[in-house]
């Protein structure tokens, strides 16, 4: 069930964020930027060819090939979280981390960019799109719950297969 669940939920976010790039495409692009507040923060197109923050511009096989292992890595601890209710913040930043990850993944396979539009002028904070919020939100859920929630080292014991480490 824990597996459906995650498919589910992977599905809805890459519809959700591939959704916003087709409207962008679509209605953004062809103006350059839509303010929403102006002087604060836009819709702007940008086709970013890199990672983050445009780092390792034009690498597009080395980001594709760094995703499938980044995913395959995701994958392999999903697999041994717990089906428990202790573990369901986990299972959370899970898919959040697979559904931004093969969001952009696809924008990188079949365009060769990554379509980025949320642009928060006030700071001159660099474009990004819904896939990368879905990552950011994944890191800082993993630093909260990692202080707050999973305190003891035994809590993520399902990670070693020498403590027992689940396959449910």
């Amino acid at each position: 069930m824990k597996y459906l669940k995650a498919l589910i939920g992977v599905i809805l976010l890459i519809a959700l964020d591939q959704w916003t790039k087709y409207m962008v495409l679509f209605h953004v692009k062809p103006l350059g930027s839509i303010p929403l507040i102006p002087g604060v923060l836009s819709f702007t197109y940008h086709e970013n060819r890199g990672a983050v923050w445009g780092i390792m511009q034009g690498q597009i096989p080395v980001l594709i090939v760094t995703t499938v292992i980044i995913l395959a890595v995701v994958l392999w601890i999903y697999s041994r979280i717990p089906d428990t209710k202790k573990y369901r913040w986990l299972h959370f930043i899970a898919v959040l981390v697979i559904a931004g990850a093969i969001g952009n993944f696809i924008d990188r396979l079949f365009r060769r960019y990554v379509v980025d539009f949320i642009y928060f002028e006030l700071i001159d904070f660099p474009i990004f799109n819904v896939a990368d919020m879905y990552v950011v939100i994944a890191a800082f859920l993993l630093i909260f719950v990692s202080i707050f929630v999973y305190k003891e080292d035994s809590d993520f014991d399902f990670l070693n297969p020498k403590k027992g480490g689940s396959h449910e």
